[in-house]
């Protein structure tokens, strides 16, 4: 797709039709547009949309009102939805082309405008149909213009927007694509690829040298499994200071090992490599807006599958800190390569470590597909996700870590026990991590339930989200050096 601002009105714009976004009960000051809301067809609110034709001088135009809601409730989710909203209508009504306005908006919400409306096109027209032989006929919005007063500094706004607009849909293709594609050697190869792509450092290390560091519980998820597990390291420099590691859960298929989940929904486990996924589009992200920030992604990557050499319930394991692990549960297993990765990542004395991962199903039952889980051992840090979360609209929602939790990770047999009982499932999950970073700054995200969408909604299909790279990078952008 083509975006790119304009100066121009929609009338003197080469496009077939037009978006307008409105506010709830601010009536447009142009005559056939304002009759939409004294008449009773628009209102503004959010979610609402109405289309009509539009002549002046024997030209045409495909008019669409698509509802921001409130003024005073405007941020990047309500111009990312009503974008989404207008540009799904205009594919509907089979417009390849729409010039985009909006109300005149304070200086930093122009800017969140701009953002939102190319993050908002780009992921509403995302469709997951590469491995289709038959293509469906559809007709794509496929140019944009944005309606602006000149103004050269919202074009870092807009490209923004596109970059992280398409590194989310990069993360989309990567999780809705299926288990026997995407595994631990593809990822690899994809990290090869980015690095040569956008300069950045990669080393991909295999079995042997995963056992060398001692990394004896990511390779106890491994052991089940036919398919080589892959350490990923990333590394991208863009300041002289500390870097920020950023972990992410990539296990390519999980069907729980021997604690064997129901089959219903299986084939959604392909899905666990979500906060992997996340990291390498983050890397992209980072690397093409050249952010002044040292930073470096780990991302383990395994399957967890049941075999004669799996492990078992009640195995101990030695993980790279020392501490060894008692597997209550083969299903609890992106703890397990989780904690080896944190620990690595310690070596580079970071500023901050951030892990990502779809890690418990105790997560959707507690805080639905809305918002992110939040927990971590820093206010300050936790602060500024929270504030990125805001930015980014990838809302997150802070859980405690409190001592009285520890005790349900305690061991008969070993240090540590990967699960507690049933009780705060999505916590014993931040504990059990918490163990293996020490005093540096650090967040855990648990997008479990943020990562797949059951039903289509306004830029986003069915099937994989690609959440994270947004929130990831508003965080990193933030903690920018110089």
């Amino acid at each position: 797709m083509e975006l790119y601002l304009s100066s121009r009105s929609m009338w003197e714009e080469d496009v077939e039709g037009a978006v307008i976004l409105c506010f709830e009960g601010e009536v447009p000051p142009e005559e056939a547009i304002g009759d939409a809301f004294r008449e009773g067809r628009f209102s503004g609110k959010k979610g609402e949309v109405y289309s009509f034709d539009l002549f002046r001088d024997g030209r045409k135009r495909r008019v669409i009102l698509s509802g921001l809601g409130k003024r005073a409730e405007l941020d990047i989710r309500r111009s990312m939805e009503a974008t989404g909203l207008a540009i799904s209508e205009g594919c509907r009504l089979r417009v390849g082309s729409l010039h985009v306005s909006f109300p005149p908006v304070d200086d930093p919400l122009t800017e969140t405008m701009v953002r939102g409306i190319a993050e908002g096109a780009l992921l509403s027209l995302y469709r997951f149909s590469g491995l289709k032989t038959e293509e469906e006929e559809e007709r794509r919005v496929e140019r944009v213009a944005i309606g602006l007063p000149e103004r050269a500094d919202l074009q870092g706004a807009l490209e923004e927007g596109m970059v992280l607009g398409q590194e989310t849909n990069y993360v989309r293709d990567l999780v809705n694509s299926p288990g026997n594609r995407v595994t631990p050697s593809y990822l690899a190869e994809e990290a090869r690829r980015i690095a040569r792509d956008q300069g950045l450092s990669c080393r991909v290390l295999g079995r042997d040298e995963i056992e060398g560091l001692g990394m004896g519980a990511f390779l106890s998820v491994a052991r089940g499994s036919e398919e080589p597990p892959f350490f990923i390291i990333l590394e991208y420099r863009g300041s002289g200071g500390a870097p920020v590691v950023l972990v992410g859960k990539a296990i390519t298929f999980d069907s729980g090992g021997i604690s064997l989940k129901p089959g219903k929904d299986m084939d959604r486990m392909k899905y666990d490599m979500s906060g992997g996924g996340a990291v390498l589009g983050t890397m992209k992200a980072v690397s093409r807006m050249g952010l002044k920030v040292n930073l470096v992604g780990l991302i383990p990557a395994t399957e967890n599958l049941p075999s004669g050499r799996a492990s078992r319930p009640g195995d101990v394991v030695r993980s790279m800190s020392g501490k060894t692990v008692e597997i209550i549960s083969t299903d609890a297993e992106g703890r397990m390569t989780l904690c080896d990765a944190l620990h690595y990542g310690k070596g580079y004395n970071p500023r901050a470590m951030v892990d990502i991962a779809t890690l418990t199903g105790a997560c959707l039952i507690a805080l639905g597909r809305e918002a992110i889980g939040l927990m971590g051992n820093d206010e300050g840090l936790i602060g500024l996700v929270k504030e990125a979360g805001r930015i980014s609209g990838e809302r997150v929602w802070e859980l405690p870590l409190w001592e009285e939790y520890e005790d349900l990770v305690k061991s008969d047999v070993a240090d540590i026990k990967n699960v507690g009982d049933r009780t705060a499932g999505t916590i014993v999950g931040g504990i059990f991590l918490k163990r293996f970073v020490g005093d540096i700054p650090w967040v855990h995200l648990d997008i479990a339930g943020t990562a797949w969408a059951e039903k289509e909604r306004p830029c986003q299909p069915k099937g994989a989200t690609g959440v994270g790279v947004r929130l990831l990078y508003h965080l990193l952008r933030t903690m920018e050096e110089g």
